[in-house]
């Protein structure tokens, strides 16, 4: 057979063009696979206090990760110690309350609340007044005059004095006395050296079981009782998407507590949230979903941190109480 050039080379030629038409077909940049972005990260100060219960059932449920996050808890003995590391820069967000945030921002607004943390209800109390098993007292006029143990320039106080206003002591008739740590508060109550204190829940609840007497709580006035979570403003601004995902994850773990507290029982215990005596019998309180405090609220706390001294100027609300991010 002879060969045939010319067919031979007109073959070759419709070869060249198919690959080059096939190529063309082809994406121009095929990006070599690569490993999936790592989850942004977000460092909490987290206090022992039941406050904190819905981060960690997000955690043990896998809720962060689920929104794209990695979330470091730095736990952290005191509020005092919580502020040194937000100060310090170790920490992006926290659990505090609105007397905190005004301290915070009386100069430049440095933090936003994002979110209610817990709140009292009619019938779960966040803050109680109790009077010592010796005292006799049995309501608030038994305190008029009385030094109640509290924790100057805080919630602690706020609250000792907005409850017993309230509930028609005047401003003159009620007296305070400093004792910061709340293990002292409860000693001193429980010997009667103190003959009334403020204690949060749950260890007011524990002070109750020891012998103390409820005068006051605010199941009567709600709106006085609550805690939030705070982010460094400029994270915020920098990147909102990260605690909009936060907010999502606290969210799902809320309607999770909500439908079965039960269920998260043993937290409790691992995360020492309540103290021994009361594993096994204390009920956990419903929490608030997706809400932050209201101007009364915020104005109530202002005007009275400017009454008692402790601030000089009007702190914003809408700069410093950030609803935008909520789920």
């Amino acid at each position: 057979m002879r060969f045939n050039l010319k067919l031979f080379f007109t073959m070759l030629l419709l070869a060249a063009l198919m690959l080059l038409a096939n190529a063309c077909a082809q994406p121009q940049a095929v990006e070599t696979p690569t490993a999936q972005a790592k989850p942004t990260t977000l460092k909490i100060a987290v206090l022992p206090i039941l406050d904190a219960l819905p981060m960690y059932v997000a955690q043990q449920e896998g809720l962060f990760e689920k929104e794209g996050l990695q979330v470091e808890f730095i736990p952290v003995a005191s509020a005092a110690e919580r502020d040194q590391v937000f100060a310090s820069g170790k920490a992006d967000g926290m659990i505090n309350d609105g007397i905190s945030t005004l301290f915070y921002n009386q100069d430049q607004v440095q933090i936003q609340i994002v979110r209610m943390a817990r709140t009292a209800t009619s019938t779960t109390p966040q803050y109680q007044i109790l009077a010592s098993p010796q005292s006799g007292f049995s309501s608030v006029q038994d305190l008029k005059g009385v030094e109640i143990g509290i924790s100057q320039g805080t919630v602690i106080e706020y609250i000792t004095e907005r409850l017993l206003e309230a509930e028609g002591l005047k401003p003159e008739e009620i007296k305070t006395i400093a004792v910061p740590k709340i293990a002292d508060r409860m000693t001193l109550l429980s010997s009667g050296e103190l003959k009334a204190a403020t204690l949060p829940d749950p260890l007011s609840s524990l002070a109750v079981q020891q012998g103390a007497k409820l005068i006051i709580d605010d199941t009567s006035h709600p709106e006085y009782g609550y805690s939030v979570y705070s982010f460094r403003k400029s994270l915020i601004d920098a990147n909102p998407q990260t605690v909009r995902a936060f907010l999502a994850a606290i969210e799902a773990a809320t309607e999770l507590l909500n439908a079965d507290s039960s269920k998260w029982a043993n937290l409790l215990t691992e995360k020492q949230l309540v103290p021994e005596p009361l594993v096994g019998t204390y009920q956990i309180p419903p929490y608030p979903t997706a809400s932050v405090p209201s101007k009364s609220q915020w104005d109530d706390a202002l005007a009275w941190a400017k009454a008692k001294g402790l601030i000089k100027v009007d702190v914003d609300y809408e700069a410093s109480v950030n609803a935008s991010l909520l789920p």
